[in-house]
């Protein structure tokens, strides 16, 4: 059975599915954000490190690692000691010292 050349030559230029624009939602929650509203795009953290401060006072690791030793003999919380203990080793094994 031959083919119908006319119908196969329209079919690609004859669509109108380019021609639809999707509809721009502007009600209702988006989908699988449960129940949340709607949201700005982006990340909280994109504006991270932007200051309009004269002056911007870095701790040197130095400094942190003392604090952290006087925090440690300091307190008797569990907790708090078990944070400081694992901060004074992360930081030790970043040096090669643990």
């Amino acid at each position: 059975m031959p083919y119908n050349k006319s119908i196969l030559k329209g079919t690609m230029t004859a669509s109108n599915l380019s021609k639809i624009k999707p509809k721009l939602r502007t009600q209702g929650v988006v989908s699988g954000n449960f129940g949340k509203a709607k949201v700005k795009a982006g990340s909280p953290m994109r504006e991270i490190g932007i200051t309009n401060a004269k002056v911007v006072k870095v701790n040197k690791q130095d400094d942190y690692l003392d604090r952290l030793h006087r925090a440690y003999v300091a307190t008797d919380d569990e907790k708090l000691k078990k944070f400081i203990f694992n901060e004074i080793k992360k930081i030790l094994i970043q040096r090669g010292q643990w």
